[in-house]
């Protein structure tokens, strides 16, 4: 593909014509962006486990890099919701110093991803997958939330799922309703506003209201100024001098690996949807390179995992972003909030950023989907729920493992499935005008020795090897000449070729000829390779059926 490594920024720039009205959309669409990211940069870093600003110095490096570098037209990157476990779960293993090597090493896999060309498989990666580990990030989400929610006070959270829930039930009577109360305002300023007013962000309006609510009020109500102390966040180069050792590379090799394979499906996910909104198509590749580049970025600077944000680039959309340069502008802007307003996110309530969390575990859980998917056949109900448990009760990085090698066996056994071998005899002679097997011969003479003709559908690859040599080489009979139909044959792997080869081998042996007839060029190169013809002659390999038949006439 004559693009496919190129940023779309720059095709924006050097191939279409950006008109000052389409820019003035990008440059307002962004801003509000923008604002909307703001409390979410900051939500998801608390959640994760860091200081309020490393979400800040995510949402600003890696959104600015991702627009600027990335292979859609819409995509807004930042941290996400989806990390957030994953992310904790790294910083109580391994501390932000392995955060952050962990980040790198993540970053570079993404990048190794677009240029292997992977953007173009990771797409096809099952659905109940996704959504059942989806769906239990969205769980796990919600439960870190109730101890500010609920104002429980409780200084240590268990990090296992059921140990967390047995110890809420236990300090349930410590809710603090102030605390809850600005975190339902918070919930319900964020569900209505979008409902009056469509183009304006809920999130934010719910932010300001609730922080003035507490400061104007003096409500007794913890604010992130409470927790962390003066509110900072700036670019500071982490210092890793002796930590990035082969010990800890190999340490942190799975949880990183789990970082990049999130990252690449969520940004693919979410410019898939965008491309659908918008009707554009984009660079998976580049996007992966993007995103790769981005997440180094963002550890060099102090900043944790980032990935393409789905609502946030709906949220563009919707505002009017159709080129990078909104998703530029919204880093910015995040970079003038800093700058400018840093001193007043101190006084933000943390119960109000749970409230905001709590609405994004709620969009996250795809609950319909969740239900629908219940309603599917077996196999997929299997992965969904495999996947969503694995997640919930033991690790998200073992959900994503066990849900991949789960998918690929239960794939390669459908594909098994699919073979399908159609076999039809005729003797010398004999008439086969109405015989359906072999309509579209109805016109050609009738063969001049016993026949056995074989029509081969499907791959034969090593999930199905098997069964295609035991169909095959299964019966009695001993036909004179034996005909495979190979024209709906699309692939034969290294283990089909060698139960073909054993095929050949026995009707070598008792002296049956073997024709192979529907051979497209490109696998009759590959029958070369393999060594096929030094079991049957090259001339008994036919792309046309009746070529085969005629020369019957002349064996």
């Amino acid at each position: 593909m004559k693009h496919e490594f190129t940023p779309k920024l720059w095709t924006v720039l050097r191939e279409e014509r950006l008109t000052r009205a389409q820019l003035l959309k990008d440059v307002s669409s962004g801003v509000t962006v923008g604002i909307v990211a703001l409390p979410l940069a900051i939500a998801f870093a608390i959640a994760s486990g860091v200081e309020p600003g490393q979400g800040l110095i995510t949402a600003i490096v890696a959104g600015f890099i991702i627009s600027a570098l990335g292979g859609s037209r819409v995509q807004i990157g930042g941290p996400t919701g989806a990390f957030v476990i994953i992310v904790y779960g790294i910083i109580r293993d391994f501390g932000l110093t392995g955060l952050t090597i962990a980040t790198l090493m993540a970053g570079v896999m993404m990048i190794a991803f677009g240029f292997l060309r992977l953007g173009n498989y990771l797409k096809y990666i099952p659905y109940p997958l996704i959504v059942g580990f989806t769906s239990g990030i969205a769980v796990l989400i919600f439960t870190t939330q109730l101890n500010d929610l609920f104002g429980l006070g409780m200084a240590e959270v268990p990090a296992e799922f059921f140990a967390k829930w047995k110890a809420y039930g236990a300090h349930f009577s410590h809710i603090h309703f102030p605390t809850l109360a600005i975190a339902l305002f918070t919930m319900g300023v964020t569900l209505l506003v979008p409902r009056l007013l469509p183009r304006v962000p809920g999130s934010i309006i719910a932010i300001i209201l609730s922080t003035l609510a507490v400061a104007v009020f003096n409500l007794p109500v913890e604010t992130i100024q409470d927790r962390f102390g003066d509110f900072s966040a700036s670019f500071v180069f982490p210092r890793l001098a002796g930590q990035i050792t082969g010990d800890n590379l190999v340490r942190l090799l799975q949880p990183a690996l789990a970082v990049a394979l999130l990252g690449s499906i969520e940004s693919l996910l979410s410019a898939v949807v965008a491309d659908g909104m918008i009707g554009s198509r984009h660079r998976s590749n580049m996007e992966l390179v993007a995103q790769g580049t981005a997440n180094i970025f963002s550890a060099l600077l102090g900043g944790i995992p980032a990935t393409g944000a789905l609502a946030r680039t709906v949220t563009n959309i919707k505002n009017g972003g159709r080129t990078p340069i909104s998703g530029m502008v919204h880093a910015v802007t995040l970079l003038l909030i800093l700058l400018i307003l840093k001193p007043l996110a101190g006084l933000i309530p943390l119960s109000s950023l749970s409230g905001i969390m709590v609405i994004v575990a709620y969009n996250m859980s795809e609950w319909r989907q969740f239900r629908s998917l219940l309603k599917s056949n077996g196999v997929d109900v299997m992965i969904l729920l495999v996947t969503f448990f694995l997640t919930v009760i033991f690790d998200l990085i073992i959900a994503i493992e066990v849900g991949l090698v789960l998918s690929s066996f239960l794939f390669m056994k459908r594909m098994g499935d699919s073979l399908s071998i159609q076999k039809t005899s005729v003797k010398a002679e004999e008439d086969w005008s109405g015989d359906d097997d072999l309509s579209d011969m109805r016109e050609v003479p009738p063969p001049s020795t016993d026949l056995m003709v074989y029509e081969v559908n499907g791959p034969l690859f090593f999930a199905a090897a098997g069964e295609f040599q035991d169909l095959i080489t299964h019966g009695r009979d001993t036909p004179s000449t034996v005909i495979i139909r190979m024209r709906y044959v699309p692939f034969i792997d290294a283990t089909g070729y060698q139960r073909l080869k054993t095929i050949l081998s026995r009707f070598k042996e008792r002296h049956v000829r073997v024709i192979l007839t529907g051979v497209s060029p490109e696998l009759k190169k590959d029958f070369s390779r393999h060594g096929v013809f030094s079991i049957i002659p090259e001339e008994d390999v036919y792309g046309d059926f009746r070529e085969a038949l005629a020369s019957l006439g002349r064996g």
